[in-house]
């Protein structure tokens, strides 16, 4: 049986993710839908996506670190040092969610079936990018316009993407 894995991710106009190992906006409807999605299922990160968290490890999920320091541990953690030792530590009955950063989300792209994007509409100066989402591999099934954020000086879209069979 194949995991299912899911890439949760927001980006801008120009497929920026971050900067500076931070996010580049704060989006409070972006991240009650991240905790929405992601709550008791496992997130899998690399080391400076889980020390850029606010709260770590995020509670009600089972948060794992890939890391390529062999034996490296960090509290409360599933620990994985590779892609494919991750793949075979994740949840077999449960969706497995790629929470960042830029390395992982283009290592775990081609192995995805799921997309969820907050799609921003906004270019920003940034350092960490988000792989180009090919529609010949993906079709977008749920879209919801969000353009009444007061937060914010930009609109914005939750989009949902299955993998073409």
């Amino acid at each position: 049986m194949s995991k299912r894995i899911s890439i949760i991710v927001a980006i801008a106009e120009n497929y920026a993710i971050g900067k500076d190992n931070d996010l580049l906006w704060h989006i409070s409807k972006d991240l009650k839908r991240f905790k929405e999605l992601t709550k008791n299922h496992y997130i899998v990160m690399g080391k400076k996506t889980y020390y850029s968290l606010p709260v770590r490890p995020l509670p009600q999920r089972t948060s794992m670190i890939i890391t390529d320091v062999s034996g490296e541990e960090i509290d409360n953690c599933l620990m994985a040092y590779s892609i494919d030792d991750a793949i075979a530590k994740m949840d077999d009955a449960g969706e497995n969610f790629i929470i960042g950063g830029g390395s992982i989300y283009k290592q775990f792209m081609p192995l995805a079936d799921k997309l969820y994007i907050t799609r921003v509409h906004k270019s920003f100066d940034a350092d960490t990018f988000f792989p180009e989402i090919s529609l010949d591999e993906w079709e977008l099934t749920e879209k919801t316009d969000v353009d009444d954020d007061p937060q914010n000086d930009f609109t914005y879209t939750f989009e949902t993407y299955n993998r073409k069979r």
